[in-house]
């Protein structure tokens, strides 16, 4: 949630700046390419928290079901 937040924060200033230069200099472009790689490394980041989730829910469900089978001998 904070990295959102700080995220969403560094786009709206950059959006402002951006805004108030009618020409891009080199500190603009360099600045819209950091926005852009942080914005997909923030993505990666949350598909892979994702990915981590549901790797975590497989393993509770197969501990269960190793338990249950225990239970059942």
């Amino acid at each position: 949630m904070m990295i959102r937040a700080t995220a969403l924060t560094l786009v709206l200033i950059s959006v402002v700046f951006a805004y108030g230069c009618e020409k891009k200099g080199s500190a603009e472009k360099a600045g819209e390419k950091i926005d852009h790689a942080y914005s997909e490394a923030l993505e990666k980041a949350e598909e892979a928290g994702e990915k981590i989730e549901e790797a975590g829910e497989r393993i509770e469900e197969a501990l269960e079901e190793a338990e249950e089978a225990a239970k059942g001998d």
